[in-house]
């Protein structure tokens, strides 16, 4: 069954499959469709061999249409006709005398006879005629002494062609061969058991052809006379069976002669156990295993066995029996019939020991392999089918045993309503081994087009492979990506429908791009003088060199010292001098070799000594050659310096496989020039490291380094490469890794298979950063990608030293990585009495995806409870409202980012504080904090120094200001005549102690100290009481302390106690105030004055800002109208309606 081709069809799985059944049937073979008077041999030549100047006949004869005009062929050439030699009218061929001395030209060769008619030509089978020859006895019969009761043996051998025929003669007379005990091979072997003295005399073998005779040389066997009593002697096999290698139908002869006392027992057996055949199998003589009619199944190992009776001893001897058989067909070529621009594929498969080699031939001529046809071991396929590949052809198998030939035709129909061409086509360069492809739909009858073929092969050198790839009607362009580097292809398309295809279109010619060089270049070292080392190198192979080099980077260091020194030579450079070095040390070199597009991969350090200082009369380093000879042998070679005057003693030689250690010395004479180093890995990199030596020291050392190739039989040669992986599917496993996975082609399970995948981001410009990988298993995981990347993979295989076209590449985006950061910038703003809008911006950094936000909140209450509340937004949002917030409650919100990866960490908690109001006023205007106004807490922003500098002298600026005016009041107060009450007396005696609490360094206490102490925080100031330290208010204070006015409109407070002061106390009671600043921490608190229930106190103690005073500037920057007609600025501190405690680090959290 015909393989596809490389790379396989692909067909678009859209509307297609009808239009795909076309396409199958277009391309699969119909045999028979078309008819034709079929022409074949009735009888074809066969082997044979004559005598010299004897008469012969080789039968040829051939049916079909006629005329029929044959032709004799001998060793491929056309037989002249002359004298001795003519065609007979039965077209069989006549010799008078079959010539074959010496100095003449000999008759001797393989026949075949060519028969022609109008549908074409077929070649019969080859025909060896031979001469009839015999040799001199390559073994003569030898004398021999054996004791009376004992077994002679005599053998002689010689070749001739027939296979002579070998008798005895006794004392010059025919040795008869009516006694039992005597016994003659067909192999010239005589064997005599139970010696007696009537057989002692002279022996000579006989070997007689149809047209020779000869006689061998004469042995005596003589008889010594046997001893009374005979000792017990374990038995000996004196003559085992040979290996043999015989041809079907054949009789062979297994030899086992043995002796012992008592008379051992000869049996046989198969070393398998296999039973031995008894129909065809007999025991010649007393011990011989003679089969006739040899078989395939006779093959095998074969064990004589001689066994000393009624004991275990036993003793035995082996040999092989192998088979030979010509070829024979296990599958036949079919006829076809294809339209024009068609593919045929022809399959042909035969066997035979040993493996026969396959051939084809076209209307009896070899066929060579070109673009368009294409030879495998068993295949041929002929692509873009042309009128002139209409003809017979004929698979030829062939070994040592014979040949045969099978025949099948091929008839090209021409269509009449075929599409045009596809035109404009042309071709773009996409990488170092990929090209966009791209044409026109034909002009005429492209809506009868249900497919397109593209074919590329490569346009320098002979004999290249052209590839087809068949694509469905829905495209007009290709992007064939498993080209080599650097290398111009040509390209051209054909359009088919289904009663045939169209003409090839115009072809194009494109070139890929250059890559890096595949391997360094092979460098060798030696010195002149201790101080230098002279660096040469060979130029890289075009097939690893995939572009021009430009460029040389070479490396040295001591190798004591880490320090590497680099210089970078030009392209055409192959040499280079290392001067100024230290002698008699070892210094470590490597290159890198560099095209256009970039540095390829570096050699291994390759070391290398410097003579000693000393050495001026050492011998010179001589000039060496490595030079691999096949996959497992390296040939050195060197010259010495003609000029070098040192005496030379020989040459010390070292290898060593890279990594490995070194091998040697192995000594080598003056006048030796050469050395095999054999028994070497495949694919392996050797360095070789020669010198020579006198009495007094060694020379200079010459150091190369070479690579073995690999193994590659010529059977792998005529098979074409492997297919390559099918089916390979990449998903996404995290932002740095795919997961790959692929099928294995459809072969053998027993052969080992290796991959390599490739992997490169898609528009990937620079080729040096394409990653191969390697392994063993059908899936494998990528990882260290980029995340977010669009990536593009394919998978070969390499089996038995043959490696696979790249498969289909497919592509595959990693998936995006979770967000390395939280949200920045977060907000919070009361809008409502029990809604917050909190805000913020994504987090930090340009790769960074975000998909959704997590919002988590709540009370203090419920996050020591851990009972969150969630939101989640969309990633494009950054806002949200946080509603049905209880007042007097302080929330705790944080934030995350994510993505369909994972969840980012969260930001740092903010406290957003919810202050209760009075009922009556419920409508005043809604409080926001907006960005200016959040810079001031700790929790939102860093401050820098000199930031908190400005504020820690603003604070007590502001606290001095506010001692100066209580000291003013109170010395107000004490200058009135008039008495004051008992209350305001306490309460003008409060104002002193606060000040004072306030100067004397407790503004420093931890806000967290205070929560036994809430009665000293309670502010002074009365509920609905406004102290303005800028005047500017109807404020009035009188000797019992301020005067509050009935006023139903809203107030904002400096202080306020955080206990709720009973609505119907009708005494007013002032608490001290107290205020607390920390180093590095900026507080500001406000709240409103809210009713609260008798007896009422808050969950924990708060902190309270500083809310400015209500009035506002008309012309302030930033301000904007609202609803109630006030102002709101977004700039300044001069009105503030929410007060929040925002903490970097709140207590658990």
């Amino acid at each position: 069954m015909a393989p596809p081709l490389r790379p396989l069809a692909r067909l678009r799985p859209p509307g297609m499959l009808h239009r795909a059944f076309l396409l199958l049937l277009l391309l699969s073979p119909v045999p028979g469709a078309w008819c034709f008077s079929e022409l074949f041999f009735i009888k074809e030549p066969q082997d044979v061999t004559v005598t010299r100047k004897d008469p012969v006949v080789l039968d040829c004869q051939a049916h079909g249409e006629v005329p029929i005009k044959v032709t004799w062929l001998k060793n491929g050439a056309k037989v002249s006709e002359n004298k001795r030699i003519e065609v007979l009218s039965n077209d069989s061929l006549y010799i008078s005398e079959v010539e074959g001395r010496r100095g003449e030209q000999s008759d001797e060769g393989f026949y075949q006879c060519l028969a022609v008619n109008k549908y074409g030509a077929i070649l019969s089978q080859k025909a060896h005629l031979t001469l009839s020859t015999i040799s001199a006895f390559e073994v003569q019969p030898v004398s021999t002494e054996v004791h009376e009761g004992g077994v002679a043996r005599f053998a002689c051998k010689i070749s001739s062609n027939p296979p002579a025929v070998i008798t005895w003669e006794f004392n010059r007379t025919t040795l008869p061969m009516t006694l039992d005990r005597i016994t003659t091979l067909p192999t010239g072997v005589l064997q005599i058991y139970d010696v007696d003295q009537m057989d002692s005399g002279n022996y000579r073998c006989v070997a007689a052809t149809v047209a020779h005779r000869r006689k061998s040389m004469e042995a005596s066997l003589t008889v010594i006379p046997a001893k009374e009593s005979k000792s017990f002697h374990t038995p000996t096999i004196i003559a085992g069976p040979q290996n043999i290698t015989t041809s079907l139908h054949q009789t062979v002869v297994l030899e086992c002669m043995a002796t012992g006392n008592p008379k051992p027992i000869i049996s046989w057996s198969r070393l398998d156990h296999k039973s031995i055949d008894v129909f065809n199998t007999r025991v010649l003589g007393n011990s011989n295993l003679m089969i006739s009619d040899i078989k395939l199944q006779h093959a095998g190992v074969y064990v004589c066995r001689a066994t000393t009776p009624g004991t275990r001893n036993f003793t035995v001897a082996m040999a092989t029996l192998t088979v030979l058989a010509p070829p024979s067909f296990v599958e036949w070529p079919e006829s076809l019939t294809r339209p024009r621009a068609g593919t045929a594929r022809f399959v042909c498969q035969a066997e035979g020991i040993p493996s026969p080699k396959m051939s084809w031939l076209k209307n009896g001529r070899k066929i060579h392999s070109n673009g368009r046809i294409k030879m495998y071991n068993s295949k041929l396929v002929i692509n873009q089918i042309i009128p002139e590949d209409d003809g017979i052809y004929q698979c030829m198998a062939e070994n040592s045993q014979g040949s045969i030939l099978s025949r099948a035709r091929l008839t090209v129909v021409m269509s009449e309503d075929r599409p045009s061409a596809p035109y404009n086509v042309h071709a773009e360069t996409m990488s170092s081994s990929a090209i966009l492809l791209a044409w026109e739909r034909p002009l005429y009858n492209s809506d009868k087009v249900i497919a397109y073929s593209v074919h590329y092969m490569k346009a320098e050198g002979l004999n290249n492979e052209e590839y087809q790839v068949v694509l469905g009607n829905d495209t007009t362009h290709y992007i064939i990506d498993d080209l080599e580097p650097a290398s111009n292809y040509t390209f051209y398309i054909v359009a088919y429908m289904p009663l045939g295809a169209s003409q090839m279109s115009d072809h194009v010619t494109q070139n890929t791009l250059e890559d890096v060089p595949l391997r360094p270049p092979e460098i060798s070292l030696t010195s002149r003088s201790p101080t230098d080392i002279l660096i040469s190198w060979l130029p890289i192979p075009a097939k690893y060199r995939r572009g021009q080099v430009v460029l040389y980077r070479l490396s040295f260091r001591l190798s004591t010292e880490n320090s590497i020194q680099v210089l970078e030579l030009p392209g055409t450079t192959h040499e280079y001098l290392l001067e100024g070095l230290k002698p008699d040390s070892v210094y470590l070199v490597r290159i890198t070799a560099a095209t256009r597009v970039g540095l390829g991969e570096s050699s291994v350090w390759t070391s290398h000594k410097t003579p000693k200082a000393t050495s001026v009369k050492a011998p010179k380093s001589p000039e060496l050659h490595l030079e691999p000879l096949n996959c497992t042998t390296i040939s050195v070679t060197w010259q010495q310096d003609v000029e070098d005057t040192a005496a030379i003693l020989g040459y010390k030689l070292y290898y060593k496989e890279e990594g490995q250690q070194e091998n040697g010395p192995i000594f080598l004479d003056t006048r030796d020039l050469l050395y095999t180093l054999s028994g070497l890995d495949p694919r392996r990199k050797y360095h070789v490291r020669l010198l020579a030596y006198n009495n007094i020291e060694d020379g200079y050392q010459a150091d190369q380094t070479v690579s073995t190739p690999g193994c590659v039989s010529v059977r792998d040669r005529m098979v074409p490469p492997p297919p390559p992986p099918h089916n390979l599917y990449a998903k996404a496993n995290t932002s740095s890794s795919i997961f790959l996975h692929w099928r294995r082609p459809a072969f053998t399970t027993a052969q080992i298979i290796n991959y390599t995948v490739r992997c490169n981001p898609v528009g990937l410009q620079n080729a040096s950063l394409v990653l191969y990988l390697q392994t063993s298993e059908t899936h494998m995981l990528v990882q260290g990608l980029e995340p977010n990347t669009k990536y593009e993979f394919a998978v070969r295989l390499h089996v038995d030293q043959l490696s696979s076209p790249w498969s289909p590449v497919v592509y595959r985006s990693t998936l995006l990585e979770a967000p390395a950061g939280p949200p920045v910038g977060v907000k919070v703003t009361l809008i409502e009495d029990d809604t917050a809008l909190v805000s913020w911006k994504p987090p930090d950094g340009p790769e960074t995806v975000v998909t959704r936000y997590t919002i988590l909140y709540a009370s203090r209450k419920a996050w020591i409870a851990g009972e969150w509340q969630v939101l989640h937004r969309e990633g494009a949002i950054t806002m949200a409202l946080l509603e049905n917030l209880v007042a007097g409650n302080v929330y705790i919100v944080k934030i995350s980012a994510s993505n369909e990866v994972g969840e980012g960490p969260f930001s740092n908690s903010v406290e957003l504080a919810v202050l209760p109001k009075e009922t009556s006023e419920s409508n005043q205007r809604p409080k926001r904090l907006d960005a200016a106004d959040a810079k001031v807490y700790s929790g939102y922003y860093h401050l820098d120094q000199k930031s908190m500098t400005g504020i820690a002298v603003g604070v007590g600026i502001a606290l001095t200001c506010i001692l100066i005016c209580v000291l003013i009041l109170i010395y107000r107060s004490k200058a009135r005549k008039s008495s004051a009450s008992k209350t305001a007396q306490n309460g003008a005696q409060q104002l002193p102690r606060t000040s004072a609490s306030l100067a004397s360094g407790n503004v420093g206490k931890n806000l967290e100290g205070t929560g036994g102490n809430e009665e000293s925080l309670m502010p002074m100031i009365m509920p609905n009481s406004f102290i303005d330290a800028k005047g500017g208010t109807d404020l009035i204070i009188n000797s019992y302390g301020p005067i509050i006015k009935n006023n139903s409109k809203k107030k904002w407070f400096f202080f306020q106690d955080s206990k709720k002061i009973q609505a119907q106390q009708p005494q007013r009671r002032f608490t001290p105030a107290v205020c607390f600043y920390q180093p590095g921490t900026t507080v500001l608190i406000s709240d409103e004055d809210s009713p609260n229930s008798p007896g009422q106190t808050t969950n924990f103690s708060r902190p309270f800002g500083v809310a400015p005073d209500t009035e506002h500037s008309a012309n302030s920057e930033g301000s904007h109208e609202t609803g109630d007609s006030g102002r709101f600025s977004h700039e300044s501190n001069d009105e503030i309606h929410l007060s929040s405690v925002i903490s970097t680090t709140p207590p658990g959290l």
